[in-house]
């Protein structure tokens, strides 16, 4: 006996997938497993088969056409196929919780994809192209995945499956921004860490002691922020949103005191800072930045976008000292200061005053 993989688009009317399991049968084909992909030309069946040694592909194929199948597709397959299709998506959803980085290789596992190839931008819309082996996914990180196979053509059905593959590989690398413990310079510790949905009482919390001037400086077209806004800021598509807290130890609430957001589309990302009044200048805001640009970098990004009043002259402040090239660009009273995170220079420009210090949080 041998192991086969088939496909077949079926009429999607009763009794047909019993006339091709039937024809099967009668050339001693034994069905493993069967699953079932719902398209628009049909019912697409996906069958793991043990078949006679005798048999060829030819056979197969005719067998499968005898039983009114149609646009058949046969490949031999390892014992490795025995792992029914869920197995195998959990067990690559488990390998990117241990290394999000794994996720091109996850893609052509589970799709038996020839290649999987990462592209700076979205060229065209994302989707299965209708008919072919081709596939594009957008990526948490900016840009996107183009994936191929000769044969089969991709059924909406995997497309899915490799959406929320690709969905879970962003949501992980997000919550892999370690927490640390910050020690400002004037010995003042804090915890940095990813934010997450249920911080929204406190960054509201926050948003109400910052005065007027801080919050126009940081939504310089509203002067506010919204409940909604703020919770699409704190779990961003494509990006990262970090909180500096105080307290939390000895029993003491945890207060929320400062957030740091990078929002990304494509292969440019948007920094953003909101540092409440008691905690300004005292190099919060340049730590957080600092990790902002960590986290962009190994993200791939080619530059950070920063918008703010010419005014502000703590963010202007924070963002020369990243010692990155830079850009800027003047719309009225709006800057855009564009920071490279490629080409830095190869001696940074001294600091005048010694950067906080980032600890591991046990």
């Amino acid at each position: 006996m041998a192991l086969w993989q088939l496909r077949a688009t079926v009429a999607d009317r009763p009794g047909f997938l019993s006339v091709l399991t039937a024809s099967l049968a009668l050339r001693g084909v034994n069905i493993l497993t069967v699953q079932v992909h719902t398209t628009e030309a049909g019912a697409v069946d996906d069958f793991l088969v043990d078949a006679p040694a005798e048999l060829t592909a030819d056979d197969l194929v005719a067998a499968v056409q005898r039983g009114r199948g149609r646009d058949c597709w046969v490949a031999r397959c390892e014992a490795q196929g025995l792992a029914d299709q869920p197995t195998r998506a959990l067990g690559l959803a488990s390998r990117l919780v241990r290394d999000p980085g794994a996720l091109d290789e996850s893609l052509r596992s589970l799709l038996g994809a020839d290649s999987v190839t990462w592209r700076p931008v979205v060229a065209g819309p994302t989707g299965a192209e209708r008919g072919s082996g081709a596939m594009r996914l957008p990526d948490p990180y900016g840009g996107s995945f183009e994936v191929h196979r000769a044969a089969p053509s991709f059924t909406p059905a995997e497309y899915a499956r490799a959406r929320a593959l690709v969905e879970l590989a962003g949501a992980v690398a997000r919550r892999a921004v370690d927490p640390v413990t910050l020690v400002l310079s004037d010995g003042a510790e804090l915890t940095v860490r990813p934010a997450l949905p249920e911080d929204l009482p406190a960054v509201l919390a926050m948003h109400r002691r910052c005065s007027a001037r801080s919050l126009r400086l940081r939504y310089p077209a509203s002067g506010a922020a919204t409940p909604g806004r703020l919770r699409r800021l704190l779990s961003p598509a494509r990006g990262v949103a970090l909180l500096a807290c105080a307290g939390g130890a000895d029993g003491q609430p945890e207060r929320v005191v400062a957030m740091a957001n990078l929002a990304a589309e494509g292969m440019l990302a948007e920094l953003a800072l909101l540092v409440e009044e008691g905690w300004q200048r005292r190099g919060l805001g340049g730590a957080l930045s600092r990790r902002l640009v960590g986290y962009g970098t190994r993200a791939g990004y080619a530059a950070l976008l920063a918008h703010t009043p010419a005014g502000n002259v703590g963010m202007l402040r924070i963002l020369d000292r990243l010692s990155l090239p830079s850009t800027v660009d003047r719309d009225g009273e709006l800057l855009t200061v564009t920071v490279s995170l490629h080409d830095r220079p190869a001696v940074a420009p001294p600091v005048p005053a010694p950067p906080p210090v980032e600890l591991p949080t046990p």
